[in-house]
């Protein structure tokens, strides 16, 4: 018998768990959360205890004893600007994941952990959290001194990606340069270099390319007019860059795999506005070319939209002549919080300590 790793993702709508006996997945649940059960709580912060509640009892449906659990690890969240890499969750974490400035369910990842880690006896961790920075100054510095641009993106399954394909292609990931583009409801387009993240979108909060719900870069007049038009709220038009932008915007919709079926029915206008998110995304893979001075040993394409040929297919026409492009399609994020806590147990990566 190995390690046993509990791995919990929350989301929006819903709480992905993963038990693993070492690499061997043992259960994998989607506990969906309705819009009626979400709505009884005033904030994200305040279902914490009800999501811990849904996955013990998930646990116990299974008949697993959570003491026989070696770490538990939960999806980072959105706490100070840290260097990449495994952390154990200790008091000023669990403070800064309560009181983040920015409202998001990623943000109940390290408490759960925490809490159902006490329960068992053993440590919680998170890894790779969204607000890993590593970027260069020259990549921070904006034409506003007072609007740094601040990486926020899907910095789990970017580094656990790029280290796979680090291991199937016979590099080092340290000694790599690699463009990796995750493509989900957010989209981040980060430069890899030498292990470092040296360059990415905010794919959060208005940078790079729009997404399935997200307005990424805007017109800086234009979107200064709209602001002051009184047509919206500051509520309304921050929703409408974070969760109402991007193709929800234009199609009412942020399923790529509906804009598909609407393509293949004739719809042009779907056809229009999915061909300006790809290209964007090569746009911003361009854009990372350049801060890497052109030297890409291969360009990666994850998330759930890399499942699509149609978008890949664009993406590896407009940017193959970069360097050869990888599709390695979902998110992974449970399997790659596993891999991380695993590292830790057995003693090859010791956890960093979050101040």
């Amino acid at each position: 018998m190995g390690y046993k790793v509990l791995a919990i993702n929350p989301g929006s709508t819903s709480t992905k768990i993963a038990l693993y006996d070492d690499e061997r997945p043992l259960l994998e649940v989607t506990l969906r959360h309705k819009t009626e059960e979400i709505a009884q709580f005033p904030d994200i912060i305040n279902q914490l205890d009800w999501r811990r509640g849904l996955i013990l009892t998930a646990l116990r449906e299974k008949e697993f004893d959570i003491k026989q659990l070696a770490a538990v690890i939960g999806r980072g969240g959105l706490i100070r600007p840290i260097p990449a890499g495994v952390y154990e969750v200790n008091s000023r974490m669990r403070y800064d994941l309560r009181n983040a400035q920015m409202k998001h369910a990623c943000n109940l990842g390290g408490l759960l952990a925490a809490q159902i880690a006490h329960m068992a006896g053993v440590k919680a961790y998170i890894a790779d959290p969204p607000v890993v920075d590593e970027i260069d100054d020259a990549a921070r510095i904006t034409g506003m001194p007072m609007c740094p641009r601040k990486p926020i993106f899907h910095a789990l399954n970017q580094k656990a990606t790029a280290r796979l394909h680090c291991d199937r292609a016979g590099l080092v990931y340290e000694q790599a340069n690699l463009i990796v583009a995750h493509m989900g409801g957010g989209i981040s387009v980060a430069a890899h270099k030498q292990g470092r993240i040296v360059d990415v979108n905010n794919a959060l909060d208005g940078d790079g390319p729009f997404a399935p719900d997200r307005a990424g870069s805007i017109p800086s007049s234009e979107l200064i007019k709209v602001c002051f038009s009184g047509q919206y709220t500051r509520e309304e038009l921050l929703k409408f860059v974070s969760s109402k932008g991007g193709l929800v915007a234009y199609l009412g919709t942020n399923s790529v795999m509906e804009v598909m079926g609407r393509i293949a029915e004739g719809d042009q206008r779907a056809q229009k506005v999915l061909d300006a998110m790809c290209y964007n995304i090569a746009k911003q893979i361009g854009a990372m070319a350049a801060s890497l001075s052109g030297r890409v040993d291969g360009i990666l394409l994850t998330g759930g939209i890399a499942y699509n040929e149609p978008v890949t297919d664009y993406l590896r026409d407009r940017c193959g002549f970069i360097a050869p492009v990888t599709v390695y399609p979902g998110e992974n994020e449970l399997e790659a919080l596993v891999a991380n806590a695993l590292v830790v147990l057995r003693g090859s990566v010791e956890p960093k300590v979050y101040a």
